[in-house]
């Protein structure tokens, strides 16, 4: 855990020296590491978006040799071969990304321990932030409400549209609850972070799902 967490703890660091202003700090630390592991982000949608294609061609083989496992196994391996696709290409940027996000949270949730030095030195700072009087305790009701209602946003971007399994369509609605329920118990620093990102995400999720052409004509 520190060798992940140190690293965005020092990036945390250099942000604020830069602002003086921790929430602030913790909205543009979310941004750029969210940047950072864009590129994963969309090789990940790249893979599971061409997973979805191939579905019906799937299900057609795992009807027609139902009773033959051994055969099934070698025409899914040729559809996969035929159309380029890895069933793990999905996986792969995702087990990447995962210490990472351990490492972001570890540096937002004990900021003393890994952003600031210690703990004297993190409560010496001004933590108020637009209504929050202090970063460093829990907000009981407005951050963790926002936080819920994008942590549902940010599901249905991923699960919308009838690639969606039913354990996909529940997770889409107790994860807001969860998250809502955790961010009366968080200091308001985390739940800060955790709304950001999944703004952010919400937005890169639409983006992502737009055609590639008509993105294109978009900037130009």
């Amino acid at each position: 855990m520190n060798a992940l967490a140190r690293p965005f703890g020092a990036l945390l660091k250099l942000i604020f020296d830069l602002t003086n202003n921790y929430g602030l700090s913790i909205i543009l630390f979310t941004i750029v590491t969210k940047l950072l592991t864009l590129p994963l982000t969309i090789k990940q949608n790249k893979s599971m978006k061409e997973m979805q294609e191939i579905q019906p061609k799937l299900k057609k083989l795992q009807e027609k040799y139902k009773n033959d496992p051994e055969q099934l196994n070698i025409k899914t391996m040729e559809l996969y071969k035929e159309h380029n696709v890895s069933p793990f290409g999905g996986c792969l940027p995702l087990l990447i990304q995962f210490p990472i996000i351990i490492g972001l949270f570890a540096a937002v949730r004990e900021p003393g321990t890994y952003v600031f030095g210690s703990q004297a030195a993190y409560e010496a700072i001004n933590t108020s932030f637009l209504w929050l009087p202090n970063l460093t305790v829990a907000d009981p009701w407005i951050l963790p409400i926002l936080a819920g209602l994008t942590t549902y946003l940010s599901s249905a971007t991923l699960t919308s549209g009838k690639s969606a399994d039913q354990t996909q369509k529940i997770m889409t609605y107790f994860m807001p609850v969860m998250i809502f329920w955790w961010g009366k118990t968080f200091p308001a620093g985390l739940t800060l972070y955790w709304f950001v990102s999944n703004v952010f995400q919400t937005i890169q999720q639409l983006i992502l799902r737009r055609p590639q052409k008509e993105l294109k004509e978009g900037l130009k």
